[in-house]
């Protein structure tokens, strides 16, 4: 995602309102997202008010608005019974009415409903006790029926709020919350996949994907940078997956790219872009230039989707496998993310950019948890362990929390040991190292083996304190004179001597006494 704040301004309001689609497809099952919109609006960047600076009179300024499409973890697809797999065989998962031959009816998916109202609920959004489905016509070679069934009259949620946050700050340790409004969430249907043969010069159609069920989350453009706009879709992602309705890796990298065609004199194209993972860019896909003309008309083969209330509100004669009930999706909702951060925050006493830490990284609150339950230190010290020594080393390593090879009882274990006094906090951060390096081992293997225990002789501390106190005039005669702070390097000579193994209140009481 772009980390600068710099944007988008009156040259990008007057040449783009631009649908970009970047398609995300995961290496874990079958899901996928799509960001398709980064869009601007002259009006936007008025209201925002122009920065002037001496030597820029006229800063660019981003407005960036979102359209995600985000598959539905389903079994089936949204109007037939055909599998949703990832990387089955070419045209392995085609139904009849995925095929768009003759006589099919589309028959919808009850899981793809509830999902998408449990998706508007966590975003707070209106759910429409009535929604409708449309038929949006434009040729793909790739979308057999030459339509695609959608929401576009009234969708099943809208009016919702989708409140984010990110570090900034000088140091990037403060923590800045926002929000963006989601317009509405509607369902449809997804298209076939094209697979472009250049040295053959021919196309390849595979309709596995056709008619996959998906969410369509509009953003209105309340964004102004691509770093919130990472920020609101991480945060998405994250209510996503807590949720169940959707897994999704997705990147925002067109806010540069465009920034740089404009600064460069050259003109946006209103094109649909695909994005490549290995290079981190986008692609161009089609050509969006012409004026679009959908046609949009009611789908004549679904009644209107109605979802109830309560149980007691729905018709005898409909069977309550059939029934989406607004109560029952309502108790079933987990926790989500912010909520999350807010309880992490008040159960163990942390900061909040902590918990911000924890959230966002997958499978970090559960590592945190389980440490903190098992061990004797506070939260705040598991949460320096966890945030700054272990997650550091999986990101040296590119490796995800389920990777670690220290796991939270290792952890814990050695922390109970530096609490009882056994080892000092130098050990202990030696210690984790080589339990990173030799997983099959114990804290207290590593321990006993290399004679890393504290050094509890205080005959032989006194020893070694008072030759770095002998050794060292001219930083005891600074400490006299009123330098507290030399103490420290004289500790630190100790610790060398003892390989850490000193206890540092001890040794600083002996040096204290020595040095006064």
């Amino acid at each position: 995602m772009a980390a600068s704040s710099a944007g988008i301004g009156t040259l990008l309001c007057k040449n783009i309102n631009k649908q970009i689609e970047i398609f995300y497809p995961t290496n874990r099952r079958y899901t996928w997202c799509v960001i398709r919109r980064i869009c601007t609006s002259i009006s936007r960047f008025r209201c925002q008010g122009q920065i002037k600076r001496k030597s820029a009179p006229k800063e660019l300024v981003g407005v960036v608005g979102l359209e995600v499409h985000a598959q539905i973890q389903s079994i089936t697809k949204l109007f037939s019974g055909s599998q949703v797999r990832f990387q089955a065989p070419p045209n392995s998962l085609v139904s009849f009415f995925d095929a768009s031959l003759p006589g099919t009816l589309p028959v919808l998916n009850r899981r793809c409903v509830e999902a998408a109202v449990m998706t508007g609920l966590a975003l707070d959004c209106v759910i429409n006790r009535k929604s409708l489905f449309d038929r949006k016509h434009y040729f793909y070679a790739d979308l057999p029926a030459g339509y695609q069934i959608t929401q576009q009259r009234r969708p099943i949620a809208v009016d919702g709020t989708l409140t984010y946050s990110h570090l900034g700050g000088t140091r990037r340790n403060t923590l800045i919350t926002k929000s963006v409004r989601i317009k509405q969430i509607q369902l449809e249907q997804d298209s076939g996949k094209s697979l472009h043969d250049d040295r053959r010069g021919q196309t390849l159609i595979d309709l596995n994907r056709a008619g996959v069920g998906l969410m369509e989350l509009v953003m209105e453009p309340d964004m102004s940078c691509g770093e919130e706009a990472a920020a609101a879709v991480r945060e998405l992602q994250l209510i996503l997956q807590a949720l169940g309705t959707c897994q999704g890796h997705m990147d925002d990298y067109e806010i540069q790219r465009q920034v740089g065609v404009l600064k460069n004199g050259g003109t946006v194209q209103n094109e649909t872009r695909s994005f490549d993972r290995k290079s981190g860019h986008t692609l161009p896909m089609r050509d969006k230039e012409g004026l679009q003309d959908y046609r949009f008309m009611p789908e004549p083969n679904l009644p209107p989707l109605i979802v109830y209330d309560r149980p007691s509100t729905a018709p005898p004669c409909v069977h309550p496998s059939q029934v989406v009930v607004l109560e029952e999706v309502r108790a079933g909702l987990p926790e989500l993310p912010r909520a999350r951060r807010t309880r992490l925050v008040e159960s163990y006493d942390i900061l909040p950019e902590h918990s911000f830490t924890l959230v966002n990284e997958d499978g970090l609150t559960d590592y945190f948890e389980a440490v903190v339950k098992e061990t004797k230190a506070g939260p705040r010290k598991v949460i320096g362990w966890v945030n700054q020594v272990l997650l550091g080393l999986l990101h040296h390593h590119s490796l995800s929390v389920s990777q670690s090879p220290v796991t939270p009882q290792m952890l814990a274990q050695l922390l109970n040991l530096q609490e009882n006094g056994q080892i000092s906090s130098s050990v202990a951060k030696q210690v984790f190292q080589e339990l990173w390096r030799a997983p099959g081992k114990t804290a207290q293997q590593i321990i006993q083996e290399q004679d890393l225990g504290i050094v509890s002789n205080t005959t032989e501390i006194h020893r070694i304190c008072q030759k770095v106190v002998d050794s060292h005039p001219d930083q005891v005669q600074a400490i006299r004179g009123g330098n507290k702070k030399v103490l420290n390097k004289l500790m630190g000579l100790v610790q060398k001597e003892t390989k850490g193994r000193a206890d540092p209140v001890l040794v600083r009481s002996i040096l204290e006494e020595k040095t006064s």
